[in-house]
């Protein structure tokens, strides 16, 4: 029966080929504005690390003015630590893994006399940032931790530095320079792109990965500029590179990885400690507040998916509610002008459940045309992000399986929740005035 209500729609969709494709239209635009605005929001709150992310935590003290909140809300804690602070939590050792990081640039100088030096971004980090955060290497391996407490001047490149700089070779152990300084290369990595930028939100959680990576004992010895953001709420004590970084200047993130509840229970005990020492030592004015945010956590606190991106998502439902609207007027006028034939119908014994049944059939195939012809729609309207916004927005503006299956299911629920007002009028047109006006 159900494969004779879809004959009747094919044929009911082409003997009035302009108002189903007003229809069609009207969908596929609504479908096509709220999949582009969806399927962006998704990927852009979509978790990066799935399978660890309830693991790795971003640190956070107070360690701000006495007499100011670090913002606007009292509960509000500073985005980042002191180098003091991350470099004293990650030598304490209490989690699992953990590392300080930063983010900084230099000058690279490939070999060869048709060489142009170039700059390249810089992610200063212990070595346990590699297995934190799951880095894919191609050649080689994480630095040692023996060159994180002895300063060695170690590197490894991204896939693309090294394409760059040694044709895509294997470059372990050779020498690039960086900074005027010759660094030994110990691994290069795969292509990786966490979407978002989870473990450095502060420097744009959708800005491309670092290009080269380091220890991080090296920012204090080699002088690296901070790119990123640096708050201060009082002046360095002393003059010159050191003092900045032992100031109370937040510029450094902190990550640790804590397989369970307990270890997470342990270290808050441990940040607590330290916080209460140093409140003896005379820093830490503020009250006793300390946290531990997961991932997800963490990129809800920063607000990763704008405000602004999650108003024109609603507002592109609200468009597909008014072409839903506009659905519900043509179909009506499309099925009040076969009047006639339910009316003969009814009339020769066809139950009002059978008809009722045919033209959701016909309301959720016209939809399904729709969803179809919006998401041909969707792939234009995130072509046109990825033209705007550039190469880094690849991840985020491509329409995946559940995208699809999601767009398709809009589509086909709403047709039919469209159909059913339509439908129930057609149902209950009285046979006998429909013969008479033959």
């Amino acid at each position: 029966m159900f494969g004779y209500y879809i004959k009747l729609a094919l044929k009911s969709v082409k003997r009035n080929p302009i108002l189903s494709l007003l229809m069609i239209t009207a969908i596929a635009l609504g479908i096509g504005a709220s999949m582009t605005t969806i399927t962006v929001n998704y990927l852009m709150s979509a978790d990066p690390i799935p399978n660890k992310s309830h693991q790795l935590f971003h640190i956070q003290v107070d360690s701000w003015d006495p007499n100011n909140a670090f913002n606007d809300d009292e509960d509000a804690l500073p985005n980042q630590l002191t180098w003091t602070d991350a470099t004293n939590f990650t030598h304490a050792k209490k989690a699992l893994r953990q590392s300080a990081m930063g983010m900084s640039g230099a000058i690279i100088e490939p070999a060869g006399d048709d060489a142009k030096p170039f700059e390249a971004s810089i992610r200063l980090a212990y070595t346990d940032f590699f297995a934190m955060f799951e880095v894919p290497f191609i050649y080689g391996t994480p630095w040692e931790s023996a060159s994180d407490n002895n300063r060695e001047q170690v590197i490894v490149l991204s896939k693309r530095i090294n394409e760059s700089v040694f044709g895509g070779e294997n470059s372990v152990g050779k020498t690039i320079i960086v900074d005027g300084r010759n660094f030994q290369v110990v691994g290069v990595i795969d292509d990786w792109q966490p979407m978002p930028k989870f473990y450095d939100v502060n420097n744009g959680a959708f800005n491309e990965t670092e290009e080269v990576f380091m220890p991080f004992s090296l920012k204090e010895e080699l002088e690296l500029p901070n790119w990123g953001n640096n708050n201060c709420w009082k002046s360095p004590e002393g003059e010159g590179y050191s003092a900045f970084l032992r100031s109370e200047c937040i510029n450094t993130q902190m990550w640790v990885e804590l397989p369970d509840e307990t270890a997470k229970a342990e270290y808050m005990g441990f940040l607590n400690n330290y916080v209460m020492e140093q409140k003896e030592l005379g820093r830490f004015p503020r009250p006793l507040k300390n946290r531990l945010s997961n991932v997800m956590q963490w990129m809800e606190s920063q607000e990763v998916v704008e405000e602004d991106a999650k108003m024109m998502m609603w507002l592109s439902f609200m468009f597909l509610l008014v072409c839903l609207l506009n659905t519900i007027g043509l179909l009506l006028a499309k099925f009040t002008g076969k009047s006639a034939e339910i009316g003969l119908r009814l009339a020769v014994g066809a139950s009002k459940a059978d008809l009722f049944k045919q033209h959701l059939v016909e309301s959720a195939m016209i939809g399904l045309l729709g969803g179809i012809a919006g998401l041909g729609l969707a792939v234009l309207g995130l072509q046109g992000i990825k033209s705007l916004y550039g190469d880094f927005v690849d991840d985020l503006a491509t329409l995946d399986i559940s995208m699809i299956l999601v767009a398709l299911s809009i589509a086909l629920l709403s047709s039919i929740a469209a159909g059913l007002y339509p439908t129930w009028r057609a149902c209950n047109i009285a046979p006998a005035s429909q013969l008479k006006s033959q």
